[in-house]
């Protein structure tokens, strides 16, 4: 179920253009409603987002975050519920994200492109302080995200707007102080082809396809982080004060010990290839050479 999901997202195939090699498409998309529902790759993510941040060295909850927007443009089947974005010139959908200074998605809305900014940006902050047990105080934004009723909305949920705009007019591509981190989030989720446009019918599910494409991307790192074995080792070098840690005992045990049978002992003697016999200098093999 899940490589037929993985395989539309990356492909942007429709569903019924499913591979016979995977199960029908009516099961893996009924599936993934009901992941989507359930809210399962959101708790994924934020799972994925305390190890990711432990092993960087980081606190579990970020204090900070990043705010932006894109625009997806309508298709056939998402036309009826599209706005026009007179910013953008587009007609479609708009997705509002947050993630913290390293890049990791904290939260994700999906609304009309003409929907009222202010309105999805309470929305956005409520859900920050869920996500993050109102532990971020300071958020970096466009100016978009300018002026006293946006400032007055992130005081509400006890957040200080921050505005990274330009120092004076320039031409072509500016790489902006922390603003950069989302736009790099933006563009890792422009690789599964299924994001590029807004190809759902339903608005939930353009959202919910995003939170699995970012859930793909943290297996990922997190995979990488296991491998090099630095997790478990920066986990029990630092001491952290929060009411969760007691939590990440058994996760890291877990992971301790799947790293332990995963990875091979440096010190554990490796066999050459082509078994273990003696090499005879009469013979045309050379030693490791395989028969």
């Amino acid at each position: 179920m899940l490589n037929g999901l993985r395989w539309v997202l990356r492909t942007g195939s429709p569903w019924r253009y499913m591979p016979h090699d995977l199960p029908p498409w009516e099961a893996i998309y009924q599936q993934t409603q009901r992941w989507i529902k359930a809210g399962v790759f959101e708790e994924m993510i934020h799972d994925l987002l305390v190890l990711l941040r432990l092993s960087e060295g980081r606190a579990p909850d970020p204090t900070a975050a990043i705010l932006d927007s894109r625009t997806l443009r309508s298709t056939p089947e998402s036309g009826h519920r599209g706005g026009y974005d007179g910013h953008k010139g587009k007609k479609g959908s708009k997705v509002d994200a947050a993630v913290d200074t390293l890049g990791h998605l904290l939260t994700l809305r999906g609304s009309p492109a003409n929907e009222n900014d202010h309105e999805e940006v309470r929305k956005l902050l409520e859900e920050i302080q869920q996500a993050t047990t109102e532990n971020v105080e300071l958020a970096y934004v466009d100016q978009g995200y300018t002026g006293e009723r946006a400032c007055g909305l992130a005081a509400e949920h006890g957040i200080r707007l921050a505005v990274v705009k330009h120092e004076e007019a320039k031409r072509g591509f500016v790489l902006l102080p922390r603003r950069w981190v989302v736009e790099r989030d933006f563009a890792w989720a422009s690789r599964f082809r299924r994001l590029v446009k807004d190809y759902e019918r339903l608005p939930d599910t353009v959202a919910g396809l995003h939170f699995v494409a970012f859930a793909c991307l943290f297996l990922q790192q997190a995979a990488g982080v296991l491998s090099a074995g630095s997790f478990i080792t920066r986990t029990r070098q630092m001491e952290f004060h929060d009411p969760r840690q007691e939590g990440l005992g058994p996760i890291a045990r877990e992971l301790d010990s799947f790293r332990r049978n995963s990875i091979p002992n440096a010190r554990q003697k490796v066999p050459a290839r082509g078994g273990s016999r003696r090499f005879d200098p009469g013979s045309s093999m050379r030693p490791g050479q395989p028969d």
